[in-house]
C-alpha cells in the first residue's frame, strides 16, 4: 500500500537557477504545501544556492543525492513521468506509488527508464514543470482522470493592444478559463517578450 503523503521530485542538475524555474519551483512548493504533499529538488550540484523564498516553504526539501540513492531500497515506489512510457497516469497510480519523479531533461528521463523506474505518460502535449506536477497531483491525489482535467493548450498572453505571446505549452485552466501559471510569470514573460522562451529557463 502506498503512503498517504506523496512526494514530487524534480531533478535539477544545473548549478544555476533561472528566474523561470525559480517561479515554477516556488509555485509547486506552495501548492503541495496546501495539499499535504512534499516537494524535493534532487541531484542538486554542490554549488547550487536555494532561493530563500523557496527554502522558507515547509513542504520543500533540497537534496544533493539522486533518486537512485534516495529510493535505492525500493524503486517500485517511484513513478517516472515519461513521455515514452507505455501507459498514461491514472488515479489508481496514487495507490501504487509514493513518489513521482520529473526528470527535467529527456536524456536523463531515458537514463532513469533504463535504471528500472516504472513510467507513466501525461499526454501528448508538452507541459511546464509546474503544470506537470499539478496534473500529476490532480490525478493521483484528486483522483481526476487525465482526460477529465480542463486544459488550455498554447494560450496567447496579451500584454497590450499590440503585444502578445503564444505559449508553446499545455496548462490547466482556472475557474475563469485562464491558464494557471506561477505568480510573477506573466510579468517575467512580458519583460522578456523580446527573448525566445527557451532563454528564460
Amino acid at each position: 500500500m502506498a503512503s498517504n503523503t506523496k512526494t514530487y521530485i524534480v531533478e535539477h542538475l544545473d548549478p544555476e537557477l533561472g528566474m523561470w524555474s525559480e517561479l515554477e519551483y516556488i509555485a509547486i512548493a506552495k501548492e503541495l504545501q496546501e495539499n499535504n504533499a512534499k516537494f524535493c529538488l534532487s541531484s542538486l550540484p554542490a554549488e547550487f544556492k536555494v532561493p530563500e523564498a523557496l527554502n522558507n516553504i515547509p513542504s520543500f526539501t533540497a537534496e544533493k543525492r539522486g533518486v537512485e540513492e534516495l529510493y535505492a531500497k525500493d524503486k517500485s515506489r517511484v513513478c517516472l513521468l515519461d513521455p515514452s512510457a507505455a501507459s498514461d497516469l491514472c488515479p489508481e497510480d496514487g495507490d501504487k506509488f509514493d513518489a513521482f519523479l520529473f526528470g527535467g531533461i529527456l536524456d536523463r528521463t531515458s537514463e532513469l527508464r533504463k535504471k528500472g523506474f516504472e513510467g507513466r505518460r501525461l499526454g501528448p502535449v508538452q507541459m511546464t514543470t509546474d503544470t506537470a506536477v499539478r496534473v500529476t497531483r490532480l490525478v493521483v491525489q484528486g483522483k481526476i482522470p487525465l482526460n477529465e482535467i480542463a486544459y488550455l493548450d498554447h494560450p496567447e498572453l496579451k500584454f497590450n493592444e499590440h503585444e502578445s505571446t503564444e505559449m508553446p505549452f499545455r496548462y490547466v485552466k482556472d475557474k475563469d478559463g485562464k491558464p494557471i501559471m506561477p505568480e510573477g510569470m506573466v510579468d517575467l514573460i512580458r519583460k522578456d517578450s523580446d527573448k525566445a522562451i527557451d532563454d528564460m529557463f
